[in-house]
């Protein structure tokens, strides 16, 4: 049987929508976020945070050779001014060898006053506990019960833990990538290619994005966002 006009109609127009949608879903174009090519739009500025405000940012975060070398002391952050709510993070982190590994991590979605430790989801990143996720002062996420507690803390509120599913990061000295997919609620981590992680619920808000110094050396290189257009 020959399809008739109508079907041959109904079927392009389910093609397109099809195709709209997926395209809905997809990374936009993705942005260097220490290195934004020349004239390139939407370069994204950084600022610092740390909890003893006479600290500069220099004392604390250098840039040498495409590489950001967290010092680790005194705490805090380098965080984006721009808010980013969708998105594939793309970075690689490594602990310096010889030195003793340390904490560290990536915030997502951070909102809210500049503190220790700000409204965000964190991307964990210390030493045996790379691929954990940890929803700070009162930020919504949900995990498998097997895996997920949450506790009340008297200075950083109610803090929501999803434990990674396996061990992917390498050994100290070298280096590691990081793959952090914010698309509405659910956040996935991926390290070095394997997923690790995968949080739902999660509240969907524009934030700022954050690389935290938490008292040991850490540096991070190759950092990357890709916006996902809704």
């Amino acid at each position: 049987m020959r399809p008739t006009l109508h079907t041959a109609l109904s079927s392009a127009l389910m093609l397109v929508s099809l195709a709209t949608a997926r395209a809905a879903e997809e990374p936009a174009a993705e942005i260097d976020l220490f290195k934004p090519a020349p004239g390139a739009a939407g370069a994204v500025a950084w600022t610092a945070f740390h909890e003893e405000p006479d600290a500069k940012r220099e004392d604390v975060w250098l840039i040498r050779e495409g590489v950001v070398l967290c010092k680790g002391s005194p705490r805090g952050y380098l965080r984006t001014k721009q808010d980013f709510t969708n998105f594939v993070l793309e970075l690689e982190w490594r602990r310096p060898k010889g030195k003793k590994p340390g904490p560290g991590g990536v915030l997502v979605r951070m909102t809210g006053q500049d503190k220790i430790w700000p409204k965000s989801l964190e991307a964990q990143l210390n030493a045996d506990a790379a691929g954990d996720f940890w929803g700070l002062d009162g930020y919504r996420l949900a995990g498998p019960e097997a895996r997920t507690k949450s506790v009340e803390h008297p200075k950083f509120g109610t803090l929501t833990n999803v434990k990674k599913i396996k061990d992917a990061e390498k050994p100290p000295g070298e280096w590691n990538r990081y793959e952090i997919i914010a698309d509405g609620d659910v956040v996935i981590l991926r390290i070095n290619g394997e997923e690790v992680n995968r949080a739902t619920g999660c509240d969907v808000v524009p934030g700022k994005i954050c690389l935290t110094a938490e008292g040991e050396e850490i540096h991070f290189r190759n950092v990357r966002l890709s916006p996902i257009e809704k």
